[in-house]
């Protein structure tokens, strides 16, 4: 079925605040920039995630959706907020809408923001809001429902395949930063905290996961997480040897993170919890572990790249898995099919270079 307009020249794309969603999204826009080769493509982004974006070349600008807290906002400033929030974009002249968020909100903001054509997800009771609502299917991965928005629109798609961007000042100061990490070492990051606690892995295990890294195979490890993660990287650190906590390098509180892929870039494996940062990694073609407890692997599971996915137990339904059934020996032996296999392969992470991005700080209300 084809697009209701099929030469817009403003569209927007709003995303929410999760890593892992934005870096899924990264093949939606590369098919929409190849479809619309003239058109202004903006992203409305909640700042948490927007880092994850900036080098990216397939948008013209990214437009900070800096939200206050729900809880902070009672009705009445809430509909203020939301129809200073339209009436902003309004001015923009928005003519084509794809909503990766699905909430009721965000719907409501683009209709009241009357811009003509919305696509979007059909759930929370919104269908009625969009031009065009896709349904969802479970099991569904997360690229693919977003490429679903495309194809719904009669837009063709490639092969989904992940790609991700570091900038020549980014790679310049990696150089600096690991100027001390013993080179020949693998080099393995791990990715340990989630704002969810369900799933967090027991940290003695992953210390025992480190211990086996550092003195088994050899390797470096390396965490950089947001300032609320260096606490529990500590956590884990105290639980190791002094010899083996010599080879782990915590870079939170100096690299930012919309410079984290450029230290990914530099890393043979990805060791992490379902969370935004394995799947950077995995768009910059770093091999990923990844962790799954409650969520789902069939969604989230690393996108096109070489990985291996950790389950719990089987218990009755996804939601009742819980992190403290996966031992340390399936962690180990998933690492280890990872290694051998890059060994064999001798490959090397490619992430294609591009300038600085400017960011748009929007005068969202």
């Amino acid at each position: 079925m084809p697009i209701t307009s099929p030469t817009p020249e403003r569209i927007l794309v709003v995303c929410n605040g999760f890593i892992g969603d934005t870096v899924l999204g990264i093949p939606f826009f590369r098919n929409l920039r190849r479809r619309f080769p003239q058109a202004v493509i903006d992203v409305l982004i909640e700042p948490g995630a927007a880092a994850v974006l900036v080098h990216c070349p397939y948008m013209n600008e990214l437009v900070a959706w800096p939200r206050p807290p729900r809880s902070q906002r009672p009705l009445p400033a809430a509909l203020a907020s939301i129809l200073g929030q339209a009436a902003w974009l309004r001015s923009r002249g928005y003519d084509q809408v794809y909503l990766f968020k699905r909430s009721f909100s965000s719907a409501m903001l683009v209709w009241l923001a009357g811009i003509p054509w919305r696509v979007g997800h059909r759930s929370e009771g919104r269908g009625g809001l969009l031009s065009r609502a896709v349904g969802t299917h479970r099991g569904r991965h997360q690229a693919e429902s977003y490429l679903d928005l495309l194809r719904c629109d009669g837009i063709e798609v490639d092969d989904g395949h992940n790609e991700n961007w570091v900038s020549d000042q980014d790679r310049a100061m990696l150089d600096s930063l690991l100027v001390d990490v013993p080179a020949g070492r693998p080099k393995v990051f791990l990715a340990v905290r989630s704002t969810n606690r369900e799933k967090h892995w027991p940290l003695d295990r992953w210390a025992a996961v480190i211990d086996w890294l550092v003195t088994t195979r050899g390797c470096e490890v390396v965490f950089c997480g947001g300032p609320a993660d260096i606490v529990m990287h500590g956590e884990i650190v105290s639980l190791l040897d002094s010899r083996v906590a010599g080879h782990v390098h915590d870079h939170s509180s100096s690299v930012p993170l919309r410079r984290v892929g450029s230290l990914l870039t530099r890393m043979d494996l990805c060791m992490g919890i379902d969370s935004g940062l394995p799947h950077m990694a995995a768009s910059h073609g770093v091999p990923v572990v990844v962790l799954f407890g409650p969520t789902d692997p069939e969604q989230w599971h690393p996108w096109k790249t070489a990985s291996e996915v950790v389950q719990a137990g089987q218990a009755a339904t996804q939601a009742k898995r819980s992190m403290r059934d996966i031992g340390v020996e399936q962690v180990t032996a998933a690492a280890t099919r990872l290694l051998d296999d890059k060994a064999r392969r001798g490959e090397a992470v490619r992430s294609r270079t591009v300038p600085l991005r400017r960011m748009c700080d929007g005068a969202v209300a």
